[in-house]
Order: structure tokens, then C-alpha cells, then sequence
């Protein structure tokens, strides 16, 4: 579902153009969690950052603001990664690493951190600080009004498939489980001055992903041999890929919107 990564990486981006207070930053993440703590990786990472080092007491995402703010002053990047799938992460070191782990993360290029959450305890988040040495990948850049196009025709490409491959079929109550999942996402905000299709393209891929869960569930799915179920698993990858992107270049959009004009 929706990532608390694609939150902070637009509300961090506007708080550090001067687009929103840092009050707002904390108000937007707090639908993902009761409870926010903020940690650096390693000691040498603290002692850059001035964030607690592991085994210290934890902070705060005021701190980890302040410390952003401190820092060589950059957008963030939301990065989306899965195995097979790592565009937009630098070499191998404890961010990528974290990231791959987490599914999600967020780059400040120009500061050289990375920053992964992770649920570590009920309703607690934990934001931890990494590391991103030079030289770093580009920012990769896909027009916002290619990753929509590409996200309908993945999903109308998807169910073809499906249908053709005999593996989609009716379950009683799916729509009723796909709603159920949307409405249990946490609730999110966005700052003032949003791209208005951003926000389109961030609910269509908040859609399309509770359709891919409920599409992937009840394992064979209708799937009449297990060769079937991999090709089930095989024609939704392409839809589960166009998501990613579409959410990465909607956040994107998004930060460049709040960047201060030269």
C-alpha cells in the first residue's frame, strides 16, 4: 500500500523549500505510526548528523529535520526497490542494503544520506539515518503523463492475461475486500500546491496495488496447474513494476513543484 517514504519524501521537500512548517511534516507521517524514532546507522554517521548512534537513546524526526536542514540542502528521492528491480539506488553500502530490505527509502543526494523506515515495535516507526557516498546514480526521470499511460495499459494488458491464462476469477466479496483495503490505508496528506496529477496518478497506483493483493491472494487464485500460478505471478510483475514508477515519478513531480524557482 501507499509508502510512509513517498510522505516524507514530498512533505521533507517542502519544508526545506519553504513550503511547509515542520509542525506540518510531523502531522502529515503521523497516520503511518503512534510513534516516530530516528537513529544513525553507525557512530560515524551520528557524530556527521548529530543523531544518536545505535545503543543511544533514540531522537526524534525534529532532530532528523534539523539535521537535513544542516546538510547540503536537496530534494529527496523516493526509491521503490525489489530484488531484480533497483533503479534509483547507489552502490552497494547499508542504505541500498536497507532499502532492498524495506522496499522503500529516501535519498538526499546532495546531503549524502539515506533514510529507510521500518516498523520495529506496534504502532512504532523507525527512521534510520545512512551514509550515501559519491558518486551517486541520476535522478531518474519519467514524465508523469508516460507513467499514468503506462499504468492503464498495464492494467488493461494484466487482466487479458489473466483472463486468457484462466487464473482470474470471480471471488465472492473481492470488491468488497479491495475497498476494505483502501479505506484501511492510513490517511494521507499532501502539502499545499500539489500537483493535481500527482495526486491523481498516487491514488490510481494506491488502486491498482489493493487490486494486485487481492489478485494475488487465495493462492492458486483459480489457477488450474502450478504452471498456471507462475504465469498468474508472471503477467502481474509488469502491473506490480508500472506502480512503483508511477508512484516514484508522481513524488517526483511533486518535489520539483515545491523547488525554489532560480
Amino acid at each position: 500500500m501507499p509508502r510512509s517514504s513517498a510522505t516524507f519524501a514530498v512533505w521533507s521537500s517542502a519544508w526545506l523549500a519553504g513550503s511547509a512548517a515542520p509542525d506540518d511534516v510531523l502531522d502529515a507521517l503521523t497516520p503511518w505510526a503512534e510513534a516516530h524514532d530516528v537513529v544513525a546507522v553507525d557512530e560515524a554517521t551520528a557524530a556527521a548528523t548529530d543523531l544518536p548512534a545505535p545503543g543511544a537513546p533514540v531522537s526524534s524526526l525534529t532532530f532528523l529535520l534539523a539535521a537535513l536542514r544542516r546538510a547540503p540542502r536537496g530534494a529527496g528521492r523516493l526509491v521503490l526497490p525489489v530484488p531484480g528491480d533497483i533503479r534509483g539506488l547507489p552502490g552497494p553500502g547499508s542504505f541500498t542494503r536497507a532499502a532492498i530490505a524495506a522496499g522503500e527509502g529516501v535519498l538526499f543526494a546532495e546531503a549524502g544520506l539515506g533514510v529507510v523506515p521500518s516498523p520495529i515495535a506496534d504502532g512504532v516507526l523507525r527512521w534510520t539515518v545512512h551514509p550515501v557516498p559519491a558518486p551517486l546514480p541520476p535522478a531518474e526521470y519519467v514524465p508523469l503523463a508516460e507513467a499514468e499511460h503506462e499504468l492503464r495499459a498495464q492494467v488493461r494488458e494484466s487482466t487479458s492475461i489473466l483472463i486468457e491464462l484462466g487464473v482470474a476469477r470471480h471471488r465472492p466479496g473481492v470488491r468488497e475486500e479491495i475497498a476494505a483495503a483502501l479505506r484501511a490505508r492510513p490517511a494521507t496528506h499532501w502539502p499545499a500546491g500539489m500537483p493535481g496529477r500527482a495526486l491523481r496518478v498516487l491514488q490510481q497506483a494506491d488502486e491498482v496495488e489493493a487490486i494486485l493483493a487481492a489478485a494475488s491472494a487465495d493462492e492458486p487464485g483459480g489457477a488450474l496447474s502450478a504452471s498456471a500460478a507462475t504465469a498468474r505471478r508472471e503477467a502481474l510483475r509488469p502491473l506490480d513494476t508500472a506502480v512503483r514508477v508511477a508512484r516514484r515519478a508522481a513524488v517526483a513531480e511533486a518535489v520539483r513543484s515545491y523547488a525554489p524557482t532560480p
